[in-house]
């Protein structure tokens, strides 16, 4: 009888160690756990990667704001609005009970307490003065690979490429004149997106030159007098997203505006609301608008 009872300890024991052991190498990773399920997105580029991906958050921030500027993609009525970026509802967020939390390096003050509620993903896309594009593409595959859905991961990223040859080629007669991209900001004053924007990084990937060579500014305040477009008299000019309405009357009456070489040849494109801080889904909204845009503007190479 003791032994009996000491062979079934020992192997309880044994039985104990291996469950530990498994425990043990299941720590540092994910490998026997289930992917994330219920993501809330904060940064917007994060939330345009996880759509892209197929995938609906069950929170992200500044829904209604979202829907106006960035237009793309659309979302799910059933996401739950956190509020402000800068100042997202954590006691919402709590509720939800998130599996993962998508942020960028624009959040790192915030980080410990999503640490708190939920795993986070943090991923890089803009950095000062380095073009964005690549690393919105990198956060498609990093992105698939947390949520094991690599292989639609692959197939996102291949479309992208395949979009982006495609309008690069459809555009190569209008490659010989720069193109100012700008956001009005007021009459005085427009917001330039140089080679470190989306908009620029996209720009040149189509083959077009740019005719701002500085970094982009991005300030709450469009940064650069209207007169600096003057510089480059042959470029076009291509206005990304709405004028506001305090801003339209004052150009149509500003003589600095009227007076910009490529005004006064017809040659400003107005494309729709896209998202100056978003992901692959901005840069495809942006190469698709563009092309359409360009093509129709009776423009002479």
């Amino acid at each position: 009888m003791v032994r009996d009872d000491r062979e079934r300890s020992a192997t309880l024991v044994s039985r104990r160690q291996a469950l530990a052991l498994l425990a043990a190498f299941a720590i540092p990773g994910r490998a026997l756990a289930a992917a994330p399920t219920r993501i809330a997105a904060i940064d917007w580029a994060m939330l345009e990667t996880l759509v892209a991906l197929g995938v609906t958050p069950v929170a992200a921030t500044e829904l209604v704001q979202f829907r106006k500027d960035a237009v793309e993609p659309a979302l799910d009525p059933s996401v739950a609005d956190l509020g402000l970026r800068g100042s997202p509802n954590l006691e919402l967020l709590r509720l939800l009970r998130p599996d993962l939390i998508l942020i960028s390096p624009f959040y790192t003050r915030f980080e410990a307490s999503f640490r708190a509620i939920a795993p986070v993903l943090s991923l890089p896309f803009y950095n000062r003065g380095e073009p964005p594009y690549q690393k919105a593409v990198d956060a498609v595959s990093a992105l698939a690979k947390e949520l094991d859905l690599a292989e639609r991961g692959r197939v996102v990223v291949e479309q992208q490429a395949a979009l982006l040859e495609q309008t690069r080629l459809s555009l190569q007669r209008f490659a010989s004149r720069p193109t100012y991209l700008v956001n009005i900001g007021d009459a005085r004053h427009v917001r330039v997106f140089g080679a470190d924007s989306m908009f620029g990084d996209v720009l040149s990937r189509l083959g077009l030159p740019n005719a701002w060579t500085d970094r982009s500014r991005y300030t709450f305040a469009a940064p650069v007098p209207i007169e600096n477009l003057a510089a480059e008299p042959q470029a076009r000019i291509v206005i990304i997203s709405d004028i506001p309405v305090e801003a339209r009357s004052g150009l149509k009456n500003s003589m600095i505006w009227q007076s910009l070489p490529p005004v006064r040849a017809g040659r400003v494109l107005m494309l729709g609301n896209i998202n100056p801080y978003g992901g692959i889904l901005a840069a495809a909204r942006f190469a698709r608008l563009f092309k359409a845009a360009l093509q129709s503007s009776g423009e002479s190479p």
